[in-house]
């Protein structure tokens, strides 16, 4: 039997100082205490050569989607694309450490969201379907940190894009058990209270390891 990967996509440029990352990093062990001969793979978001989608990528993706042949020069950007795909679609599970920015995502995981979601790779689309996920079948658990608190209650519900961006983007290519934690506030009430938010969220990671 083949060994699980896990791939673990870091979206902060702080490293151990982000809350998301050091929770995240506590459940990634617990997992692989859990999963001895499991594989966990890291990306940095902010360390990754990520392809960018600008110009020639697009013209790549409109020539193939047209049935068309990119010219070279298209075709070695376009190449980098499927390789970031590759990469990610042939995890088995997947956790996310996502800090909040201005009420959403780092650009970086937007920039990273916006080369794998691609028509025939990660999606489908056909008259009598609409839209169809490609990456089925696979649990995915995002850590959240945010600065204040935007939960139920908080009145801050509807400036959350953070959440209901991510869980969109990976619900449209597929994923269906998309499971979070969340550390908040990390800043809002003061290192106290950043300190009990992150200690909660660290034995919630530890619990859900063992399912996950």
């Amino acid at each position: 039997m083949a060994s699980r990967r896990l791939l673990y996509v870091k979206c902060s440029p702080r490293g151990a100082r982000s809350h998301s990352v050091r929770v995240a990093d506590a459940f990634v062990a617990a997992w692989k205490n859990r999963n001895r001969d499991g594989i966990v793979e890291s990306l940095d978001l902010f360390e990754a050569d990520i392809p960018p989608f600008d110009g020639p990528a697009v013209s790549a993706k409109f020539a193939v989607m047209r049935g068309e042949s990119p010219s070279a020069a298209d075709r070695a950007i376009w190449g980098k694309v499927i390789e970031t795909i590759r990469v990610f679609t042939s995890a088995d599970a997947y956790v996310f450490a996502v800090p909040m920015w201005n009420f959403g995502i780092p650009y970086r995981l937007k920039q990273y969201l916006d080369v794998i979601i691609q028509p025939g790779l990660t999606f489908s689309f056909s008259p009598s379907e609409g839209y169809k996920g490609l990456v089925t079948g696979k649990p995915a658990l995002a850590v959240y940190a945010r600065g204040g608190s935007y939960g139920p209650g908080s009145g801050m519900e509807a400036y959350d894009f953070q959440r209901k961006y991510l869980e969109a983007a990976l619900g449209f290519i597929g994923f269906t058990d998309i499971r979070s934690i969340e550390v908040e506030p990390t800043l809002a009430e003061g290192p106290e209270a950043a300190k009990a938010a992150e200690a909660a969220a660290m034995a919630k990671a530890a619990q859900m390891a063992a399912t996950f």
